[in-house]
């Protein structure tokens, strides 16, 4: 009985009408371009059923535009957030990550020809500290080295002033979520000096000693609303 569906579903031919190709012309597109020109697209790391009225909320409190953000949702756990200006769009992508009840909020700017179905929300941008490495290897550069071995190079931390603590080096990268989050790697300078470092993801302080915490983002909020620590 299924297989005999299957075929008649699979002889089935569109109509000449069916056929006809619809052309769009620019201005019927211009609008729908400039309302959605400052619009991401965003969904949570989670296969579990949520709240969505309190995750509207929540987050429209936690970025400060409770009456200029729009937050639509486009398909099942996939939502657009429309904002008013570039600038508090700016202001969250670089802010970020954002998580709620512990589940991370994937985000990316909004671009032409994306559907429901192409949209691929495969990365989350997130701080990395990186310990233990020589003090004559603490440098941006360095920590730019790291970075691209690990993902996508999004942001570098400048050079602390001398009188500034220099534990750690710290770099924001695009992660591919399918891959387990490294504890650590080995680093050796030309003279074959080096040792092993430790990464750490967010930006919550680490304790002196021990292993990297798993991924702890300071903006991370509960269902009441609540920042977390």
């Amino acid at each position: 009985m299924v297989d005999d569906v299957a075929d008649g579903l699979g002889n089935m031919k569109l109509t000449s009408d069916e056929e006809e190709i619809i052309h769009i012309f620019d201005e019927g597109k211009l609008k729908a371009l400039e309302s959605r020109s400052l619009s991401l697209i965003g969904k949570f790391l989670t296969c579990k059923p949520f709240n969505k009225r309190a995750v509207k909320n929540i987050l429209r409190r936690a970025w400060g535009l409770e009456n200029s953000l729009h937050i639509i949702e486009v398909s099942l756990n996939l939502f657009q957030f429309k904002f008013q200006s570039k600038f508090d769009m700016a202001c969250i992508l670089q802010d970020g990550p954002w998580s709620f009840d512990n589940q991370l909020l994937l985000l990316q700017r909004w671009q032409k020809g994306l559907t429901v179905g192409n949209i691929k929300l495969e990365h989350a941008s997130l701080w990395i500290q990186i310990w233990g490495a020589p003090f004559d290897m603490v440098s941006p550069q360095i920590a730019r080295e790291f970075g691209n071995r690990l993902g996508r190079v999004k942001e570098v931390e400048g050079q602390r002033w001398q009188d500034d603590l220099n534990y750690f080096m710290r770099v924001k990268v695009a992660l591919l979520i399918v891959k387990p989050l490294r504890k650590g790697a080995f680093i050796a300078g030309s003279n074959g000096n080096g040792g092993e470092v430790d990464y750490q993801y967010g930006d919550s302080p680490r304790a002196m000693g021990g292993r990297p915490h798993s991924f702890s983002p300071r903006n991370t909020y509960d269902s009441a609303g609540a920042a977390k620590e």
